[in-house]
């Protein structure tokens, strides 16, 4: 029979041997909806060749032969853009939100590193190229999106991006420690990363130093529905 806490921490006192009970996760479904764009720009599999490829070269060959520009192929771009899973369906880098909720932590009394351990995000299914965990678009359809911006150097390019107007919605599974989170905390933290966070490109909170959020990526809870706690294992 299991003990209950109060007898492991009697006998963990009698003894001084350290007692550690057995995590209560529970797992809460969340129906999000976008009040603002969804906007994606993915790592494309061409972007990885090219850099492998400069990688593998000779570094002597390379400064010594200037490629010419490429024309761009601006549809092959948005189709690029967006991540697919392995059974053709559209969606989100699963992790853009476990990170939105991490970095609101910044904002309450809750440490981001204890953050990262109390709660993970349930996906849906696996990007093709990199078996990326995704989340999949229940509502909304992508758009294509070309915008202005500047490189590194400085000088002017066009970013070919999918944008999801506002609208979009994804089904949102958070499995969490009870024990260090409450179901309200757990909520309240995703609404949080929803309004002043966001998830994607352009989001209020961006790690671009030159503050070039958008304001597109928030979104907002429509929907909670608390599922029954995981087995727990003694």
């Amino acid at each position: 029979m299991a003990r209950t806490k109060a007898q492991s921490t009697t006998a963990a006192a009698s003894t001084g041997r350290v007692e550690i009970l057995a995590p209560a996760f529970k797992t809460i479904q969340f129906l999000i909806e976008g009040n603002a764009p969804y906007v994606q720009l993915r790592f494309s599999q061409k972007q990885k060749n090219i850099l492998h490829e400069k990688h593998a070269s000779d570094s002597r060959d390379e400064g010594a032969k200037k490629k010419k520009r490429e024309s761009k192929d601006f549809d092959a771009l948005f189709e690029e853009a967006m991540y697919l899973s392995k059974d053709g369906k559209r969606g989100l880098n699963a992790m853009s939100f476990k990170r939105a909720m991490v970095s609101a932590c910044r904002l309450t009394a809750l440490p981001m590193k204890k953050a990262k351990l109390c709660f993970d995000i349930e996906f849906d299914g696996f990007d093709e190229f990199e078996d990326i965990p995704m989340v999949y678009f229940t509502k909304g359809e992508p758009q294509y999106a070309e915008h202005r911006c500047l490189n590194a150097n400085q000088m002017p390019d066009l970013r070919v991006r999918a944008m999801w107007p506002a609208g979009w919605q994804v089904k949102l599974r958070v499995r969490y420690d009870s024990d260090a989170l409450s179901s309200q905390s757990v909520a309240n933290l995703l609404m949080r990363a929803g309004v002043q966070v966001g998830i994607g490109e352009g989001r209020p909170d961006t790690n671009r130093s030159d503050g070039s959020g958008m304001g597109w990526g928030t979104f907002q809870i429509i929907d909670v529905i608390e599922a029954e706690p995981d087995e727990q294992k003694n």
